[in-house]
Order: structure tokens, then sequence, then C-alpha cells
């Protein structure tokens, strides 16, 4: 697989869980109550915690993903941020307090499996992979 097709993937998925998450029929609700003030978090798929504002950072990552999709240097930069900002969000995910992005978002529990490897797959796409962008 391509740079560019990767960002193009990556970009679909993250604009599906974005969608997901705000399919009632997908959510189940998750124990603690709230994450902030206001803030309360279900479950995509029974597994994952989400909430609105969760919902709408992934649906951020899939536009930028569709966008940096139209060239393989956008693509490129595209795979490399998302590596960056997700092994960030994994780790944030062990540290208490940072586990909620300061109250605003859910990043613990199987978000953080979940983070870890898309950073992965990210990271092979921005570093390691050197296919044609046309191939």
């Amino acid at each position: 697989m391509n740079i560019r097709t990767f960002a193009l993937v990556f970009g679909i998925v993250f604009i599906a869980a974005g969608v997901a998450g705000f399919v009632p029929q997908l959510l189940q609700p998750a124990e603690g109550g709230a994450v902030a003030s206001g803030q309360h978090h279900l479950l995509l798929l029974g597994m994952f915690p989400v909430n609105a504002l969760h919902n709408a950072v992934h649906l951020l990552f899939g536009l930028w993903g569709l966008a940096a999709s139209r060239s393989a240097s956008g693509a490129l930069l595209y795979a490399r941020g998302v590596a960056i900002i997700y092994a960030v969000l994994t780790v944030a995910g062990f540290v208490p307090g940072l586990d909620t992005l300061f109250g605003l978002v859910p990043l613990y529990g199987n978000d953080i499996w979940l983070h870890a490897g898309l950073a992965l797959v990210a990271a092979y796409f921005g570093w390691v992979n050197r296919s044609p962008a046309g191939a």
C-alpha cells in the first residue's frame, strides 16, 4: 500500500469511527459518570470510551486524512502527524489526570491499545514504507 492510499484509508476509518460515536445503537452506558462537568461518555461498541468531543476529533482526523491523500507529501505529513499525536495520546492514557485530557476526552481503557496500534501503523507509513505514491 502506498502512502496516499494509507491516508485515504485512515481518513475513511476515522470518519467512520467519528460518525459511529454519534449512533445511539452502537453506544452503551459507561460506569464512572462524567469525564468533566457536562462531558458524559459512553462506550462505542461496548469497548471504547467516547464522548462528543472525542467523536469530533475523529472526524477532524478523518477529514485531514482525506485531504492529505491528494498528494504524497501531504500523506507523509499526515502519517507522521498521526503517529506522533497518537503516540502521545497512548502515553496520556496511562497518566492519571491526562487519561481524560484534562477532563475533556476519555483516553483510557481500550482506547490506549487502539491508539498505540494506530500510532504504530502510521509510523510505519510515515518513516518505514517507501513504496512509490503512484504504485
